[in-house]
């Protein structure tokens, strides 16, 4: 009979971070982010709490990882410590481990309960080469439908869903000294099938023919609890 192995100790602190995805670093994919995180966390020297079983790993929760390609200012995951440590020096800390472009952004005590389900909705900064007007045009029609099919390749195939269920908000933001180009701001909600913001760039192609031009950029502003209103989200970091 094979020996079992041995049980490791629980967790006696566990941490949320958000961090950000900048400039060249937003191609990174989650996968490569996972491995560089894991990377800091050792080179940071973070006294992790590790899983049980043959191949223990470090006690690490990703939740909500935006697309690869997109920037981000919102980007959450937790992790499980065998110590109990300062949240700010642990953010100092990895932090400086990581490469710049990839930043560590707050880190608090995690108050229990799941992550995932403090991260219900995204705002989106959505920058293209389109006219204004062209663009608010397009806005206006595709708010207007009940429903708007887009298809999208997964991993189980060629899949169609509905892209406008999802969106919350969409407008063409007033126009901003630091950009050039036209930008729209979308609240999406998250949903299964998720929707990303690029579903939504097609769906604005389907409904009115319009050329969203080059790549858009695409920026993941904040993540978190739909507030009230449904205007906006709060803080999955703030206490509820």
């Amino acid at each position: 009979m094979r020996e079992q192995p041995p049980q490791q100790a629980p967790p006696v602190q566990r941490l949320r971070i958000r961090y950000a995805k900048r400039g060249r670093l937003r191609f990174t994919s989650h996968r490569d982010f996972s491995r560089a995180f894991e990377r800091a966390v050792f080179r940071a020297g973070i006294p992790m709490a590790y899983s049980s079983g043959f191949n223990p790993h470090p006690r690490i929760s990703y939740a909500g990882a935006a697309p690869t390609g997109s920037a981000s200012e919102a980007e959450y995951l937790e992790i499980a410590l065998a110590e109990v440590l300062d949240p700010d020096q642990v953010r100092i800390d990895l932090d400086a481990s990581l490469p710049d472009g990839l930043d560590v952004l707050d880190v608090v005590v995690s108050p229990g309960g799941s992550l995932a389900d403090r991260l219900q909705a995204s705002r989106w900064l959505i920058d293209l080469d389109v006219d204004r007007d062209r663009a608010a045009e397009a806005v206006a029609a595709f708010l207007a439908e009940e429903s708007v099919s887009v298809e999208r390749m997964t991993k189980k195939g060629l899949r169609a869903f509905d892209c406008r269920a999802a969106v919350v908000t969409l407008n063409v933001a007033d126009p901003a000294a630091e950009v050039s180009r036209t930008r729209l701001d979308l609240l999406l909600e998250h949903t299964v099938p998720a929707v990303r913001p690029d579903d939504v760039l097609t769906g604005l192609s389907t409904v009115t023919g319009i050329d969203i031009g080059g790549a858009p950029l695409l920026t993941r502003s904040a993540q978190g609890l739909l507030d009230a209103e449904r205007t906006g989200v709060r803080d999955p970091l703030a206490e509820a």
